[in-house]
């Protein structure tokens, strides 16, 4: 269903005739977790509502009570999941249609839902005659239990860069995951083990912007609950081993115009880019810091964000550069696009879109010429001095500074994430480590 035709909230319709005994209504939430109920048959066409405070909750399930647009000190009302029982597709439960809602609240969509976000972001460039285009990368990291209750890398010895096979997943993970990713419909474009095995890559195919995220977050999903069926856990966390390369979520983006045309194409343009890729290039990397604290939503993804990491530290961008942090790789014509290579593991894919997609458009409407082109190598250094915030704290305050992204992006949504993070960047500092502890106890 077309972004525009959510504007206003569709009536569920029934369920005649459907392949499933049960609907699993999904949605993100602003951490990017998934929520979700089970509904027979009978009732799914009657939808499903959700306390509104969920946008409350942190990872350890406590509330910030004066988290904004929760109603926690409302009366912790409801919100209800939207969505059409036809529209269902495979689930990786046996019976079960998977179906991915809109959250509304009073007739109108809650314009902090990450869904939600991203649809106000594609409509914006849809007014202009373009329509947006993803593909998103993942990496994630395969473990075990540890045997005390956490987790270790699984073993891999032999494992390599660039594999496949029993040497890098011997478990067999990922063949179930690729073959729940056919039946479901997910497409997967290539599988991998990345530089630090056992470290994976997955790829999804290039798609209508809405429909290419609602894949990436079922399909994550998907993986994860096969892993732990397995007794295994596939983590998204950016930088889950101090000595092992982090993991990104990088997003691939152009746009096409309305004759169906790939608008970041251009034979005259330098490089073989258009105005509107140059542009958005520009806003990209105008609104470097304050799009971190959005893509790189942890405390965690800051030890991801270091000089020599190719994790898209630095305001820079290169041609097929990958210690840039807007590459833009080889391909020309229809293949012309932007891989945008800062979103940690960790992001929400809704909303690290959405400020993608909302920066570029800045750029274009603003006619924001990027800086020079990277021409170093830019490992610890590049032709910039301008780098992603050194903290969640720092970030935070970037966002908050940026104050022309943030009502791009939506005033709501960044109302939440920051009343979130910030109290996450507080329990972390409050926080007494195990590494403290081994480190100074014996001697002081």
């Amino acid at each position: 269903m077309a972004a525009r035709e959510l504007s206003k909230q569709p009536t569920n319709a029934g369920a005649v005739d459907s392949p499933y005994s049960r609907i699993r209504p999904i949605f993100a939430d602003h951490l990017g977790v998934a929520r979700s109920k089970y509904l027979p048959i009978a009732a799914a066409g009657h939808g499903t509502k959700h306390c509104m405070t969920l946008f409350a909750q942190h990872f350890d399930k406590q509330m910030t009570p004066g988290s904004p647009h929760s109603g926690f000190l409302t009366g912790l009302p409801d919100v209800e999941a939207t969505y059409n029982v036809a529209d269902a597709r495979p689930g990786w439960d046996p019976g079960v249609g998977v179906v991915v809602a809109d959250l509304y609240f009073d007739g109108q969509l809650v314009p902090n839902a990450p869904r939600t976000v991203l649809r106000r972001a594609i409509e914006a460039w849809e007014k202009l005659g373009f329509t947006p285009m993803v593909g998103i990368e993942l990496e994630a990291y395969l473990l075990e239990p540890n045997g005390t209750g956490g987790w270790k890398a699984i073993e891999t010895p032999g494992g390599m860069t660039y594999g496949v096979g029993p040497f890098v997943d011997p478990h067999g993970i990922l063949d179930d995951i690729m073959a729940m990713a056919v039946h479901c419909g997910y497409p997967l474009e290539s599988v991998n083990s990345e530089y630090d095995v056992p470290q994976f890559e997955l790829t999804l195919r290039y798609g209508e912007a809405m429909t290419a995220v609602d894949n990436v977050f079922l399909f994550k999903q998907m993986a994860q609950e096969i892993a732990r069926k397995r007794g295994l856990h596939l983590t998204f966390l950016g930088k889950p081993f101090a000595h092992l390369s982090g993991s990104g979520l990088h997003v691939n983006f152009s746009l096409n115009d309305r004759k169906g045309k790939n608008a970041f194409n251009s034979a005259r343009g330098a490089h073989g880019l258009a105005d509107v890729a140059r542009f958005s290039i520009g806003g990209l990397l105008e609104h470097h810091e304050g799009i971190t604290a959005i893509c790189a939503p942890t405390v965690n993804a800051y030890k991801r964000l270091k000089p020599g990491t190719l994790a898209g530290v630095w305001a820079n961008w290169g041609l097929d550069h990958r210690n840039a942090t807007v590459r833009v790789p080889k391909e020309r014509d229809a293949g012309t696009r932007i891989e945008y290579r800062l979103p940690d593991g960790s992001a929400n894919p809704y909303l690290a879109t959405a400020a993608v997609l909302q920066a570029a458009l800045l750029g274009f409407q603003g006619r924001i010429e990027p800086p020079a082109i990277e021409d170093g190598d830019a490992f610890e250094t590049a032709n910039t001095e301008r780098m992603t915030p050194p903290n969640l704290g720092a970030a935070c305050d970037a966002l908050e500074a940026d104050d022309v992204f943030v009502e791009a992006f939506g005033r709501e949504a960044v109302e939440v994430h920051l009343s979130i993070k910030r109290d996450e960047w507080r329990k972390f500092n409050e926080a007494v480590t195990d590494w403290e502890l081994n480190y100074y106890m014996s001697t002081l």
